[in-house]
């Protein structure tokens, strides 16, 4: 079993922001995969799929952003995934956008619901996909930024970079983060 965690916020009002970049690619995947209708789960909307002979769980936690860890670590404890086996699919404002990069760890570099979720696990080594959604305007504060909508000319590209995001994820899944990591970086 392969657990991928797409980040965002619950909601309506956070639809279409920069935030929940994280699951528009889960949405993407869920087509993609054919995966199961989502259920409530670990705090969470859990979907059920398979790529090849590979179980994958897709989990969107539910929790709020700054709070996705308990979500996290209750699918991976219930389902026994290796930390390795965790893929966290989140934005990243100092990362322009159209840009992908995977990380086998690190430091959650300012991203408050990949920050929850290390310290829920317990482990800065936590892969991930940090989708890029450009750098907040001069002048604005960047919590506002994420939160916002993508703009009307940002979304063909955004559309287009959940579909590639969506793909690295598949990459991930058969080919593992070192890989990914040379491939989308």
């Amino acid at each position: 079993m392969k657990l991928v965690v797409g980040l965002g916020n619950p909601g309506a009002k956070y639809d279409g922001t920069r935030h929940n970049i994280g699951f528009l690619v889960l949405d993407e995947l869920a087509v993609r995969l054919q995966a199961a209708r989502p259920r409530s789960a670990f705090s969470g909307l859990a979907a059920e799929a398979t790529l090849g002979d590979q179980r994958i769980l897709l989990l969107r936690p539910q929790t709020f952003m700054n709070r996705s860890g308990a979500s996290v670590l209750g699918a991976k404890d219930f389902y026994k995934v290796d930390i390795a086996e965790v893929l966290v699919v989140c934005d990243d404002f100092n990362i322009p956008l159209e840009k992908l990069r995977f990380r086998s760890k690190g430091s959650a570099g300012g991203q408050k619901g990949l920050s929850d979720i290390i310290r829920c696990l317990g482990s800065e080594d936590v892969p991930r996909l940090r989708v890029g959604i450009g750098p907040p305007p001069p002048a604005w504060d960047p919590a506002d930024f994420v939160l916002g909508k993508f703009t009307r000319q940002e979304q063909a590209v955004v559309a287009e970079i959940v579909v590639r995001a969506a793909e690295a994820v598949e990459d991930w899944i058969g080919q593992g983060t070192a890989h990914c990591m040379n491939k989308y970086n």
